[in-house]
């Protein structure tokens, strides 16, 4: 059994179908509210560190303090040879402690959109075991660079940087939601909702709420996705 710990940046970005995938498995999964104060676990408590999204970045320490000592303690888990995956903002953090740059990408992307495998994803366990092209859930409006010795595992159209492994597959970021179900779907367009700009033009990458939860089997594409990638970082714990 493998004992899963969550940081949460906020109320509404939740892990999802990473708990299903924990419980279904036999293994246990604990959280840290961050946006709550809560402390952060000492490392010798789990294995499997899963670092979640959030409508912060990464650089606004001054509002939220707390991220500060997440990025010290994201670097005493990957240098502790914890598996680490990272969501969206926790993709970010992650490349920031290996390394790598965050800044604003180009385009908002939000809803599903297509991921193409990047140029090393046949190199990445991980990430050989995912079609070489596939529909994800995305929200973000930042970007992160490859960091340091780390392979480029996966790309989008608006974003060139979707994916990356590194540390032997131990270490593994995620720019887009393989996470999501409706549920959490529903959380994250209430909570962001000011973030929905529907302009073609302006916008291009920017899909509806209503656009968003439309055609639900999308999000059992998803799941199966997920799995995959966790189930491979699971045989290397």
């Amino acid at each position: 059994m493998l004992r899963l710990h969550g940081l949460r940046h906020e109320s509404f970005e939740k892990e999802g179908e990473i708990a299903v995938w924990a419980a279904a498995n036999g293994h246990s999964l604990t959280h840290t509210n961050l946006w709550d104060g809560e402390n952060l676990p000492d490392l010798d408590t789990f294995d499997f560190l899963v670092v979640m999204g959030g409508p912060m970045n990464i650089h606004e320490e001054d509002r939220f303090p707390w991220l500060a000592e997440e990025k010290r303690f994201l670097k005493a888990s990957v240098e502790a040879g914890k598996l680490v995956i990272g969501v969206c903002l926790g993709a970010q953090l992650l490349c920031d402690v290996l390394g790598g740059a965050v800044t604003q990408n180009r385009h908002r992307e939000i809803g599903w959109h297509q991921v193409q495998a990047g140029p090393d994803a046949a190199k990445s366990r991980v990430f050989s075991a995912l079609p070489q092209a596939y529909e994800a859930f995305h929200w973000h409006g930042d970007t992160f660079s490859i960091p340091p010795g780390a392979l480029w595992t996966a790309k989008s159209e608006a974003c060139a940087h979707q994916a990356f492994s590194a540390c032997g597959d131990r270490v593994v970021g995620l720019q887009f939601h393989l996470e999501t179900n409706a549920e959490s779907l529903a959380a994250l367009a209430t909570g962001c909702a000011d973030e929905i700009t529907v302009d073609p033009v302006q916008w291009p990458y920017v899909q509806s709420a209503a656009s968003m939860a439309a055609r639900p089997e999308r999000l059992a594409a998803l799941r199966g996705l997920l799995d995959k990638i966790l189930d491979s970082m699971a045989a290397l714990g």
